[in-house]
């Protein structure tokens, strides 16, 4: 199996993908990077492939960005240990979607499938943001998903069920957080906070086909890039409850820092410190 790096090298780089697609192969034998495989997956391959800028392309245009491309973000930051490719891949995403940057999305949504992020766990983390970024911004994933899905062969039956067997609420806990909120803001807008309990967390919180761990992942990520610090420790303690390390989170932040920009994660720092360091050892 390909290295991540190379796989996305093979692909030429990140503006990459993104048109919806033509025939694979249209890049001309004297491009000075070709469009190579990806790595192995369990979803069928696109017969297309959307075209992109060659190295020579990127050079033309920016050569200093172009050797950052691959030494820096593909040479090093993709293939630093501390988050899997796939985790990595479920950022990414998280990240566009937050931003509505759909020129990448289709390259980073091929990249998730090749990576083992599920198309029923893609589907639901565009529904999750739907509530956390806006319809607007799902909406738009939606129109760029649907084509990459079509072409991968993604049928239904490996999307979720629009109303599957919930998982357990832990009913204390959900108590305590209804009570807090109904307290503070209840009487500014009550309508907010009921549906907060009874469609965030008595419902899309507790859909299975996400892992809550990864579903607190996406929300931590496109918190932290759309710049909504002020909800981002109680998200990142949830997400830590759910099973992320403390360095798993750092290397997220890391990876952020790429596709949501310094500012966003430097924003986002001494809210994640105050998180690490009040959270028991």
């Amino acid at each position: 199996m390909k290295s991540l790096a190379a796989t996305i090298l093979s692909l030429s780089v990140l503006a990459s993908a993104c048109s919806h697609a033509s025939p694979a192969g249209r890049v001309a034998a004297s491009d000075t990077a070709s469009v190579g495989q990806r790595t192995e997956s369990a979803t069928p391959r696109s017969e297309v492939a959307p075209p992109m800028p060659t190295l020579d392309d990127i050079r033309a245009v920016a050569p200093a960005l172009e050797k950052y491309t691959q030494d820096r973000l593909l040479g090093e930051v993709w293939k630093r240990p501390g988050l899997a490719p796939r985790d990595r891949s479920i950022v990414t995403l998280a990240a566009l979607i937050a931003r509505n940057q759909t020129t990448d999305m289709p390259y980073y949504v091929n990249l998730a499938l090749d990576n083992g992020v599920k198309p029923r766990e893609i589907s639901e983390v565009i529904t999750h943001l739907a509530f956390y970024s806006g319809w607007p911004n799902a909406m738009s994933a939606v129109a760029v998903t649907k084509d990459v899905f079509a072409a991968r062969k993604v049928g239904n039956d490996q999307l979720p069920p629009v109303s599957p067997q919930p998982l357990p609420l832990d009913e204390a806990a959900e108590a305590q957080r209804a009570s807090r909120v109904g307290e503070q803001f209840g009487k500014v807008a009550s309508g907010v906070v009921q549906y907060t309990t009874d469609v965030l967390f008595r419902d899309l919180w507790l859909r299975p086909d996400l892992a809550p761990r990864d579903r607190s992942l996406v929300t931590v990520s496109a918190l932290i890039a759309s710049g909504q610090v002020a909800q981002i420790p109680y998200h990142l303690n949830r997400a830590m409850d759910n099973g992320l390390t403390q360095a798993q989170a750092a290397e997220a932040l890391t990876h952020l820092a790429f596709y949501a920009g310094w500012p966003n994660v430097f924003s986002a720092l001494p809210v994640a410190k105050d998180v690490f360091e009040k959270r028991p050892q």
